[in-house]
Protein backbone atom coordinates (compact mmCIF):
# COMPACT_ATOMS: atom_id res chain seq x y z
CA UNK A 1 0.00 0.00 0.00
CA UNK A 2 1.31 3.89 -0.97
CA UNK A 3 0.54 5.54 2.15
CA UNK A 4 0.81 10.04 2.80
CA UNK A 5 0.69 10.27 6.70
CA UNK A 6 0.01 14.40 7.31
CA UNK A 7 2.55 15.52 5.23
CA UNK A 8 3.59 19.08 4.98
CA UNK A 9 5.24 20.07 1.45
CA UNK A 10 7.29 23.57 1.58
CA UNK A 11 9.19 25.43 -1.40
CA UNK A 12 12.35 27.11 -0.92
CA UNK A 13 12.35 26.25 3.10
CA UNK A 14 9.08 28.97 3.00
CA UNK A 15 6.30 28.49 1.13
CA UNK A 16 3.79 26.63 2.58
CA UNK A 17 2.21 24.37 -0.08
CA UNK A 18 0.31 21.12 1.22
CA UNK A 19 -0.61 20.84 5.14
CA UNK A 20 -1.73 18.02 7.10
CA UNK A 21 -2.33 16.20 3.35
CA UNK A 22 -3.30 12.21 4.65
CA UNK A 23 -4.48 9.68 1.66
CA UNK A 24 -4.30 6.13 0.98
CA UNK A 25 -3.87 4.06 -2.37
CA UNK A 26 -4.81 0.82 -2.32
CA UNK A 27 -2.92 -2.14 -4.73
CA UNK A 28 -4.52 -2.35 -7.61
CA UNK A 29 -6.69 0.31 -7.41
CA UNK A 30 -7.67 3.55 -8.62
CA UNK A 31 -7.64 7.13 -6.81
CA UNK A 32 -8.89 10.28 -8.10
CA UNK A 33 -7.47 13.64 -6.82
CA UNK A 34 -9.98 16.53 -7.25
CA UNK A 35 -9.72 20.13 -6.85
CA UNK A 36 -9.37 23.58 -8.71
CA UNK A 37 -6.41 24.98 -9.98
CA UNK A 38 -3.39 25.26 -7.41
CA UNK A 39 -5.18 23.46 -4.65
CA UNK A 40 -2.35 21.17 -4.26
CA UNK A 41 -2.81 18.00 -6.45
CA UNK A 42 0.21 18.06 -8.83
CA UNK A 43 2.17 18.74 -5.50
CA UNK A 44 0.69 15.86 -3.46
CA UNK A 45 1.89 13.60 -6.80
CA UNK A 46 5.18 15.15 -7.10
CA UNK A 47 5.71 14.58 -3.09
CA UNK A 48 5.48 10.82 -3.82
CA UNK A 49 7.65 10.28 -6.62
CA UNK A 50 10.67 12.46 -5.26
CA UNK A 51 10.14 15.40 -8.05
CA UNK A 52 9.90 18.04 -5.82
CA UNK A 53 13.45 17.74 -5.29
CA UNK A 54 14.11 19.77 -8.68
CA UNK A 55 11.98 22.26 -7.71
CA UNK A 56 13.53 23.07 -4.44
CA UNK A 57 10.21 21.89 -2.79
CA UNK A 58 10.26 18.93 0.07
CA UNK A 59 8.12 17.36 2.15
CA UNK A 60 9.04 19.03 5.83
CA UNK A 61 6.83 17.12 7.99
CA UNK A 62 4.66 13.35 7.83
CA UNK A 63 6.01 10.87 5.62
CA UNK A 64 5.30 8.87 2.62
CA UNK A 65 5.34 4.96 2.95
CA UNK A 66 5.43 2.02 0.52
CA UNK A 67 4.32 -1.19 1.72
CA UNK A 68 5.63 0.21 5.29
CA UNK A 69 8.94 1.63 3.75
CA UNK A 70 9.29 5.42 3.95
CA UNK A 71 9.98 6.46 0.54
CA UNK A 72 9.87 10.35 1.02
CA UNK A 73 13.82 11.25 1.75
CA UNK A 74 14.97 9.16 -1.55
CA UNK A 75 15.69 9.92 -5.04
CA UNK A 76 13.69 10.24 -7.83
CA UNK A 77 15.24 7.44 -9.20
CA UNK A 78 15.29 4.70 -6.20
CA UNK A 79 11.87 5.61 -6.20
CA UNK A 80 10.56 4.43 -9.27
CA UNK A 81 12.89 1.60 -8.75
CA UNK A 82 10.38 0.84 -6.18
CA UNK A 83 7.77 0.83 -8.85
CA UNK A 84 6.09 4.47 -8.41
CA UNK A 85 6.03 5.50 -12.01
CA UNK A 86 4.76 10.01 -12.91
CA UNK A 87 3.34 11.23 -16.08
CA UNK A 88 4.19 14.74 -15.91
CA UNK A 89 1.03 17.01 -16.60
CA UNK A 90 1.15 18.75 -19.95
CA UNK A 91 2.87 16.15 -22.08
CA UNK A 92 6.72 16.61 -21.24
CA UNK A 93 8.30 15.04 -23.93
CA UNK A 94 11.57 14.77 -26.15
CA UNK A 95 9.83 16.88 -29.40
CA UNK A 96 13.10 16.04 -31.74
CA UNK A 97 12.87 12.13 -30.70
CA UNK A 98 10.96 9.91 -32.80
CA UNK A 99 7.96 8.00 -30.58
CA UNK A 100 10.11 4.96 -30.28
CA UNK A 101 12.88 6.83 -28.94
CA UNK A 102 10.95 8.48 -26.62
CA UNK A 103 9.64 5.35 -25.23
CA UNK A 104 12.98 3.77 -25.32
CA UNK A 105 14.32 6.43 -23.12
CA UNK A 106 16.30 5.79 -20.06
CA UNK A 107 15.66 2.14 -20.49
CA UNK A 108 18.05 -0.71 -20.40
CA UNK A 109 18.43 -4.36 -20.82
CA UNK A 110 16.98 -7.17 -23.17
CA UNK A 111 13.31 -6.73 -22.28
CA UNK A 112 12.57 -3.41 -24.42
CA UNK A 113 11.27 -5.06 -27.28
CA UNK A 114 8.88 -6.73 -25.07
CA UNK A 115 7.64 -3.99 -23.16
CA UNK A 116 7.22 -1.80 -26.39
CA UNK A 117 5.18 -4.35 -27.33
CA UNK A 118 3.32 -4.46 -24.49
CA UNK A 119 2.98 -1.02 -25.20
CA UNK A 120 1.71 -0.85 -28.38
CA UNK A 121 -0.83 -3.50 -27.81
CA UNK A 122 -2.46 -0.53 -25.94
CA UNK A 123 -1.35 2.09 -28.26
CA UNK A 124 -1.57 0.35 -31.49
CA UNK A 125 -1.65 4.12 -33.07
CA UNK A 126 2.05 4.76 -31.47
CA UNK A 127 2.88 1.54 -33.48
CA UNK A 128 2.78 3.14 -36.78
CA UNK A 129 4.02 6.29 -35.37
CA UNK A 130 6.76 4.86 -34.28
CA UNK A 131 9.44 6.19 -36.42
CA UNK A 132 7.63 10.06 -36.41
CA UNK A 133 9.01 12.95 -34.48
CA UNK A 134 7.27 13.57 -31.66
CA UNK A 135 7.16 17.11 -31.77
CA UNK A 136 4.60 16.58 -34.74
CA UNK A 137 2.60 14.19 -33.05
CA UNK A 138 -1.35 15.66 -32.14
CA UNK A 139 -2.34 15.85 -28.39
CA UNK A 140 -3.63 13.33 -28.07
CA UNK A 141 -1.22 11.14 -29.98
CA UNK A 142 1.65 12.95 -27.41
CA UNK A 143 -0.82 12.01 -24.50
CA UNK A 144 -0.78 8.10 -25.30
CA UNK A 145 3.34 8.27 -25.76
CA UNK A 146 3.65 9.59 -22.09
CA UNK A 147 1.64 7.39 -20.82
CA UNK A 148 3.15 4.72 -22.69
CA UNK A 149 6.58 5.36 -21.70
CA UNK A 150 5.82 5.04 -17.74
CA UNK A 151 4.51 2.00 -18.61
CA UNK A 152 7.70 1.04 -20.16
CA UNK A 153 9.12 1.08 -15.75
CA UNK A 154 6.37 -1.93 -15.04
CA UNK A 155 5.02 0.42 -12.33
CA UNK A 156 3.27 -1.28 -9.13
CA UNK A 157 1.36 2.58 -8.94
CA UNK A 158 1.08 4.97 -11.48
CA UNK A 159 0.72 9.03 -10.62
CA UNK A 160 -1.40 10.34 -13.70
CA UNK A 161 -1.37 14.41 -13.96
CA UNK A 162 -4.40 15.37 -16.27
CA UNK A 163 -3.93 12.88 -18.68
CA UNK A 164 -7.79 14.66 -20.28
CA UNK A 165 -5.60 17.92 -20.42
CA UNK A 166 -6.75 19.62 -23.82
CA UNK A 167 -8.04 16.65 -25.20
CA UNK A 168 -11.39 16.25 -27.08
CA UNK A 169 -14.34 14.34 -25.64
CA UNK A 170 -13.84 11.24 -28.13
CA UNK A 171 -10.24 11.34 -27.25
CA UNK A 172 -10.64 11.39 -23.53
CA UNK A 173 -13.06 8.21 -23.17
CA UNK A 174 -10.35 6.29 -25.44
CA UNK A 175 -7.64 7.42 -22.91
CA UNK A 176 -9.81 6.51 -19.98
CA UNK A 177 -10.85 3.50 -21.36
CA UNK A 178 -6.88 2.29 -21.86
CA UNK A 179 -6.66 3.37 -18.37
CA UNK A 180 -9.62 0.59 -16.81
CA UNK A 181 -7.59 -2.01 -19.07
CA UNK A 182 -4.05 -0.99 -17.68
CA UNK A 183 -4.98 -1.04 -14.14
CA UNK A 184 -6.66 -4.84 -14.95
CA UNK A 185 -4.39 -6.40 -17.07
CA UNK A 186 -1.19 -4.77 -15.58
CA UNK A 187 -2.49 -5.09 -12.05
CA UNK A 188 -1.15 -1.52 -11.68
CA UNK A 189 -2.84 0.75 -8.87
CA UNK A 190 -3.44 4.69 -10.10
CA UNK A 191 -3.27 7.74 -8.44
CA UNK A 192 -5.30 10.17 -10.89
CA UNK A 193 -5.50 13.52 -10.78
CA UNK A 194 -8.31 14.58 -13.50
CA UNK A 195 -10.21 18.36 -13.77
CA UNK A 196 -12.94 16.12 -15.62
CA UNK A 197 -14.67 15.14 -12.58
CA UNK A 198 -17.60 13.24 -13.81
CA UNK A 199 -15.17 10.95 -16.16
CA UNK A 200 -12.43 10.61 -12.97
CA UNK A 201 -14.75 9.41 -10.44
CA UNK A 202 -16.19 7.29 -12.79
CA UNK A 203 -12.94 5.11 -13.50
CA UNK A 204 -11.75 5.17 -9.56
CA UNK A 205 -12.82 3.20 -6.82
CA UNK A 206 -12.25 6.14 -4.22
CA UNK A 207 -12.09 9.95 -4.56
CA UNK A 208 -9.81 12.92 -2.25
CA UNK A 209 -10.99 16.53 -2.84
CA UNK A 210 -8.16 19.16 -2.24
CA UNK A 211 -8.52 22.82 -1.16
CA UNK A 212 -5.91 25.17 -0.55
CA UNK A 213 -3.18 22.12 0.40
CA UNK A 214 -5.79 19.93 2.43
CA UNK A 215 -8.22 17.22 1.97
CA UNK A 216 -11.33 18.54 2.59
CA UNK A 217 -13.55 15.48 1.47
CA UNK A 218 -12.69 12.23 0.71
CA UNK A 219 -15.03 8.70 0.04
CA UNK A 220 -15.72 5.61 -2.17
CA UNK A 221 -16.55 7.15 -5.60
CA UNK A 222 -20.22 6.30 -5.20
CA UNK A 223 -20.70 8.13 -2.33
CA UNK A 224 -18.55 11.06 -3.54
CA UNK A 225 -21.21 11.03 -6.54
CA UNK A 226 -24.28 11.67 -4.65
CA UNK A 227 -22.40 14.58 -2.53
CA UNK A 228 -24.28 17.71 -3.14
CA UNK A 229 -20.99 19.85 -2.92
CA UNK A 230 -19.29 17.75 -5.22
CA UNK A 231 -22.75 17.25 -7.74
CA UNK A 232 -22.44 20.89 -7.53
CA UNK A 233 -19.12 21.99 -7.58
CA UNK A 234 -17.38 19.29 -10.25
CA UNK A 235 -19.88 17.80 -12.02
CA UNK A 236 -21.92 21.02 -12.58
CA UNK A 237 -25.02 20.32 -11.23
CA UNK A 238 -27.27 22.37 -8.46
CA UNK A 239 -30.12 20.02 -6.10
CA UNK A 240 -32.35 21.05 -8.81
CA UNK A 241 -30.48 19.92 -11.64
CA UNK A 242 -29.22 22.75 -13.06
CA UNK A 243 -26.16 23.70 -14.17
CA UNK A 244 -23.86 25.76 -11.88
CA UNK A 245 -20.42 27.60 -11.95
CA UNK A 246 -17.87 26.88 -9.21
CA UNK A 247 -17.60 30.19 -8.78
CA UNK A 248 -21.29 30.63 -8.08
CA UNK A 249 -20.66 29.91 -4.23
CA UNK A 250 -18.57 31.95 -2.06
CA UNK A 251 -15.45 29.97 -0.47
CA UNK A 252 -16.71 30.31 3.11
CA UNK A 253 -19.69 28.32 2.14
CA UNK A 254 -17.74 25.56 0.40
CA UNK A 255 -15.92 25.07 3.13
CA UNK A 256 -18.72 25.12 6.17
CA UNK A 257 -20.38 22.29 3.90
CA UNK A 258 -17.33 19.94 3.98
CA UNK A 259 -15.70 20.32 6.96
CA UNK A 260 -18.97 20.71 8.84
Amino acid sequence: MLKINNIEVKYHHAILVLRGVTMDVEEESVVALLGANGAGKTTTLKAISGLLKTEVGEVTDGTIELDGRRIDRLDTEEIVRLGITQAMEGRRIFEHLTVEENLRAGRKGSDIPKDLEMVYSYFPRLRALRRNVSGFLSGGEQQMMVIGSGLMAHPKYFLLDEPSLGLSPLLTEEIFGIIKRIRIEEKTAILLVEQNALIALDVADYGYVMENGKVVLDGPTDKLKDNEDIKEFYLGLSEIGERKSYKDVKHYRRRKRWLG
